[in-house]
């Protein structure tokens, strides 16, 4: 009988399938259901900062000026409370690790968050930080310092682990989830993934691109695992994007990850699909003799003799298909 058993920033998971911020995730029913369907955690839908700020200026009045502060007081209290139901309530009716998310830009409301957070019973509090950076006079490294900043002040407020969620636009992932585990952070997940814009050219208007993301995306998450696996060794890691198929799975621990975020390939197949991936992933480790996750977890990452020249190459240097 095989072990699926897995820790991740701290946590026991029953089983690597982590369930990501979604509106698969935002009502203490639908995690009911995914618990039951064998999640091994789950990530509630995102609290986001700019949203609540957008909330905020929509109900400001130019006439009542005074009025402003009560308003987005207000607002930023509202939305704060129903999260904290939605993390009471999913704990009540699941019996699973129960992940909260913060979406921000600024170091300022969140530490003050993450202690109310803490004390509605999340588990684990993932941040994500995600933002283009388009400003002709940006300071290089900023961007990479303000998850420092944020880390380091949440870490000294609250006792549950944190989990930051990255973006792809780093110039140096390794440099930076190397600082974020000598402050605290539990894990990384790599990587966020940013809207998709698109453009309709007979309407001349906006449209949102794909939404689901494609098995194609999983390359990305996957060589930074692996390089990042062998670099920084004492974080956990989680794949995110492009986690599909059960084969997926397996491909991202054997790369480095104790656990993987999955999302679109659950909207695509329902909840019902978790059994199917947990039976191939138990089946696979029976047919290679693995009793547990950590026997094949970073097994093919960097620190293998082939696998350094594979991760780090950046350019074909033999086309594939070439006659032998």
């Amino acid at each position: 009988m095989c072990n699926l058993q897995t820790s991740f920033a701290g946590l026991q998971l029953k089983n690597p399938i982590i369930i990501s911020s979604s509106g698969l995730t935002n009502s203490a029913e639908k995690n009911k259901k995914l618990a039951e369907a064998g999640a091994g955690a789950i990530v509630l839908k995102s609290l986001f900062e700019e949203q609540i700020m957008m909330d905020a200026d929509q109900m400001k009045s130019s006439d009542y000026s005074e009025g402003n502060d009560y308003i987005a007081d207000y607002v930023r209290a509202h939305k704060l409370n129903e999260y904290l139901d939605l993390i009471t309530e999913s704990k009540k009716v699941c019996d699973i690790p129960i992940i909260a998310s913060i979406n921000c830009f600024s170091d300022a409301e969140w530490v003050d968050f993450a202690k109310l957070i803490e004390k509605a019973g999340a588990d684990a509090i993932e941040i994500n930080i995600l933002a283009l950076q388009n400003d002709r006079n940006y300071q290089y490294g900023s961007f990479e310092q303000k998850h420092i900043d944020i880390l380091r002040h949440i870490k000294k407020v609250i006792s549950i682990p944190v989990i930051m969620k990255l973006g792809q636009n780093l110039t140096n992932p390794i440099a930076l989830i190397d600082q974020l585990y000598a402050n605290g952070a539990g894990a990384v997940v790599l990587f966020n993934r940013f809207y998709q814009p698109d453009i309709d050219i007979e309407k001349m208007s906006y449209i949102p691109a794909h939404v689901f993301s494609t098995e194609s995306e999983l390359a990305t998450p996957l060589r930074w695992i692996a390089i990042s696996s062998a670099i920084v060794d004492k974080i956990d890691y989680a794949a995110s994007g492009g986690v599909h198929s059960p084969q997926a799975i397996i491909k991202t621990i054997l790369a480095g990850a104790s656990a993987v975020e999955m999302c679109s390939a659950i909207y695509e197949n329902s909840s019902a699909y978790i059994s199917e991936l947990l039976a191939f992933l138990s089946n696979w480790m029976s047919e290679h003799d693995y009793s547990c996750i950590d026997q094949f977890k970073g097994k093919l990452n960097a620190n293998d003799r082939e696998g350094i020249t594979i991760w780090e190459r950046t350019q074909f240097m033999k086309y594939f298909g070439a006659k032998n």
